[in-house]
């Protein structure tokens, strides 16, 4: 990625808020993946998650099928980040109006 974003996102959904992470989003055109990846694909089919084989961290989501202009990067693996700079919006998770 050549910039950081704007803001991140913490999502309250099961899974991310299990998971810990903040999304950073960008065109997937803009993103440049090295290595191999395991996904888990949610219930809902529509997006997959990926972790790297080597270290186990979650990496990032791409959509499954419809394409949405952009994918989800985990900010917290950016490396030298003060993620504290970087403006955050919360959502609530599903249900809430800010999720839809």
């Amino acid at each position: 990625m050549a910039r950081l974003p704007d803001r991140i996102v913490e999502c309250g959904c099961s899974i991310c808020a299990k998971l810990g992470v903040q999304w950073a989003y960008y065109a997937p055109s803009d993103v440049h993946l090295g290595g191999a990846t395991d996904t888990y694909v949610c219930n809902n089919r529509v997006i997959a998650f990926h972790r790297c084989r080597t270290c186990g961290c979650l990496s990032h989501w791409a959509t499954l099928g419809t394409d949405y202009g952009r994918m989800g990067v985990n900010a917290r693996l950016f490396d030298g980040v003060d993620l504290s700079r970087i403006e955050v919006r919360v959502i609530a998770g599903p249900g809430s109006e800010a999720f839809e």
